[in-house]
């Protein structure tokens, strides 16, 4: 705790502007560009998990899943794979909840649901199980092992011992230095 983890992790998803440095993808530094470019390449790349409970409580499940795909695209063409990625994460059954019904793990499958709607290359993931318990705990790892299978890259920020398991490489952080 308070090595620096998450804020690499945001860092490196285009969310928080390092104070030294650059963050280059495809040649092009994330921090140079327009915020309007920054924001579409971040919907159409990049699949964030944030830490802790997140989701706009005025809208359904479903609605919160869809929610990257409103911004720049059309929710009908995504309503089947958010209902599939429901199911991955095991609550299918609440889509139709709002925010307010769910506990804290289904907040939290709900934003792993969301964070792959858009088929993004890059998954951004910062304490993905907190708030789960063992078995969806694994289920969610076993998700995001299977999402780098398919060829996209998974960056998992965790304190979870079992996430080792599942990773491919693995570092360290300690006082702001990555090990």
């Amino acid at each position: 705790s308070g090595s620096g983890k998450s804020t690499l992790l945001y860092m490196l998803a285009g969310l928080l502007k390092p104070s030294a440095g650059s963050v280059v993808l495809d040649g092009k530094d994330l921090y140079s560009l327009e915020d309007e470019e920054l924001s579409r390449l971040r919907n159409e790349k990049f699949g964030v998990i944030p830490q802790g409970q997140t989701g706009l409580f005025a809208l359904t499940v479903l609605q919160n899943v869809l929610a990257p795909a409103a911004i720049y695209g059309d929710t009908a063409a995504y309503e089947n794979r958010a209902r599939e990625l429901l199911e991955l994460v095991g609550i299918s059954d609440l889509a139709e909840s709002k925010m307010t019904e769910l506990s804290g793990g289904e907040m939290r499958r709900l934003s792993i649901a969301r964070a792959l709607i858009m088929d993004p290359d890059i998954i951004f993931a910062d304490e993905p199980t907190d708030d789960l318990d063992d078995e969806n705990t694994l289920g969610v790892l076993a998700l995001l092992k299977k999402t780098a299978e398919s060829g996209k890259s998974v960056l998992l920020v965790t304190h979870e011992a079992s996430a080792a398991d599942y990773a491919d490489e693995i570092y360290k952080m300690d006082a702001g230095t990555l090990r």
